[in-house]
């Protein structure tokens, strides 16, 4: 039935996260440059955050292509060490060769679920994770293993998206994919790009997960393009939830879909170009 909601089953749920990043994985490595250039300085700080400093060992989480894995890389130095994790195989080979060919001697790589941590207790000085926490269907377990992860006195930061309507290049789209797909949008609660969208909703979770320290800061940001036409394709390329559930539409329907996001999106370009506002919370703890 149109707009029912089935029962939730993590288990075909990471399956299906899985095979959506190996299929977008190519694209998403591809808009690596637009990516940095957005989230660049909101990653710094992160790492601020998590105090990486030279010589630090970090735990990369959901790292995708490893972007934040370069720079965590950079800060640690020769005599740190940096994991990046990820549950998707083929977007974490990028990650690899990404910090090969950038001379990261430094950077090792692991496919692992973020719920499910196969790493030694008390053996990271930090945990990062950029944009991959809402995701997670059990946050408690996810948090409760990164905790074990670090050493006493280690921090945890992350970055999420903050509320919808304060990021509205995504919240468009998805909203207009669930709809031609006939699919509702995630409950509340479950994973999907604004479960944490609440500052209220992390300090709970960090702070049951036994973290302490827990702070919190908004930053505003755009994401900016040459074009509507462009963000399309940024779209099309690398958004591996939306891609496919799009792409599992008739070609009519796929079509119609996409010409309601691009009429949709057109109040974002202006004769400077295609910006979009968004706003990120970074979140921060200690053991």
């Amino acid at each position: 039935m149109s707009g029912a909601t089935p029962e939730f089953d993590p288990v075909k749920y990471k399956a299906a996260t899985r095979e959506q990043w190996d299929a977008a994985a190519k694209g998403w490595n591809e808009w690596s440059p637009v990516l940095r250039a957005w989230l660049g300085p909101v990653t710094e700080r992160m790492l601020d955050l998590a105090g990486v400093a030279a010589g630090s060992r970090v735990l990369d989480i959901a790292a995708g292509a490893g972007d934040q894995t370069q720079h965590a890389a950079a800060r640690v130095g020769a005599d740190g060490r940096v994991l990046a994790t990820d549950l998707s195989p083929g977007i974490l080979a990028f990650a690899a060769e990404n910090a090969r060919q950038a001379g990261y001697g430094n950077v090792e790589t692991a496919v692992m679920d973020g719920e499910a941590l196969e790493v030694p207790a008390a053996s990271f000085d930090a945990v990062i994770c950029r944009l991959g926490l809402m995701f997670f269907p059990d946050l408690p377990t996810a948090l409760s293993g990164m905790g074990r992860a670090l050493k006493p006195g280690g921090r945890l930061a992350a970055i999420v998206f903050s509320a919808p309507e304060k990021n509205r290049g995504l919240a468009i789209p998805f909203a207009i994919g669930c709809k031609h797909a006939g699919v509702s949008p995630p409950g509340p609660g479950k994973p999907g790009l604004f479960k944490l969208s609440d500052p209220a909703v992390i300090e709970e979770s960090f702070a049951a997960a036994g973290f302490r320290n827990i702070q919190i800061e908004t930053v505003s940001l755009s994401f900016k393009l040459a074009s509507l036409a462009e963000y399309l394709r940024f779209m099309k390329d690398s958004a591996g939830p939306l891609r496919a559930m799009i792409d599992g539409l008739d070609p009519a329907a796929r079509d119609a879909a996409w010409g309601e996001i691009e009429a949709e999106m057109g109040q974002f370009e202006s004769d400077g170009g295609f910006a979009l506002p968004s706003e990120l919370l970074l979140a921060a703890a200690a053991t």
